[in-house]
Parts: C-alpha cells; sequence; structure tokens
C-alpha cells in the first residue's frame, strides 16, 4: 500500500521559510505571488493491503514523529 503525507504549518503559525521563498520569487519577477507557505512531504509503502489499517498506522506516525501536532497539520492520501 502506498501514501503520502503532505504536512503544513497550521494558519496563524509564522512560516518564515515560506517568507524567504516568497521574497526571493519577488526578486526573480515573479511579482503576481501574493503568499507562499512552506510544508513537507513524505511518500510511504506500507505492507498492508488494507486501507483503513494503513491510515491508521500512518496517522500515528504523524502523530509521534511525522508532525508537530501543536503547529502543524497533515493530510493522508492512499494512493493504493
Amino acid at each position: 500500500m502506498k501514501a503520502r503525507v503532505i504536512v503544513t504549518l497550521k494558519n496563524g503559525v509564522l512560516d518564515p521559510q515560506g517568507q524567504a521563498i516568497e521574497g526571493s520569487l519577488h526578486s526573480q519577477g515573479f511579482d503576481g505571488v501574493q503568499s507562499v507557505r512552506q510544508g513537507k512531504v513524505f511518500d510511504l509503502e506500507l505492507q498492508t493491503a488494507d486501507a483503513d489499517e494503513a491510515k491508521a498506522q500512518i496517522e500515528a506516525m504523524c502523530e509521534k514523529l511525522l508532525a508537530n501536532t501543536v503547529i502543524e497539520n497533515f493530510a493522508i492520501e492512499i494512493i493504493g
């Protein structure tokens, strides 16, 4: 079973890396960019064929290691 986890900062959490990227884009002529928020992507392969079991395992991984749930949100996409 393959899955993708997308981790992003919660709204209201300062994102200095996103601000730096935004500034760099503006300096390179991309003036239409209004804001940038950066995040992380994890592609996982699990040894299960059960999508519900995979999602439960990944949620536990996110809560324990992949995301800082105090300041980050995560989304899980089961690919197959």
